[in-house]
């Protein structure tokens, strides 16, 4: 049987990390809940509610669609780009 590899297309999305960048706007009016005391939040994502925290990156995918990713995650897996 052959097995069959694929790699992800190079898709640039719109990211930022919680608690260390400014909120975009396209994130202020989508988060659900927040608490400054333990700095994180809960937004609604397509697979659910998901809580994250400070330090981790909220990604805004290629639908407009958001969901959280762990700092570790996220840079192991993205690099920044400049137009």
């Amino acid at each position: 049987m052959n097995k069959r590899k694929f790699v992800k297309k190079p898709i640039a999305v719109e990211a930022f990390q919680f608690g260390v960048d400014d909120i975009p706007d396209w994130f202020k009016a989508k988060y659900i809940t927040f608490d400054n005391g333990e700095f994180t939040a809960c937004i609604e994502t397509l697979e659910g509610d998901m809580l994250f925290h400070g330090g981790d990156y909220v990604i805004k995918g290629v639908e407009g669609e958001l969901y959280p990713c762990r700092k570790d995650i996220f840079e192991k897996t993205y690099e920044e780009v400049f137009k």
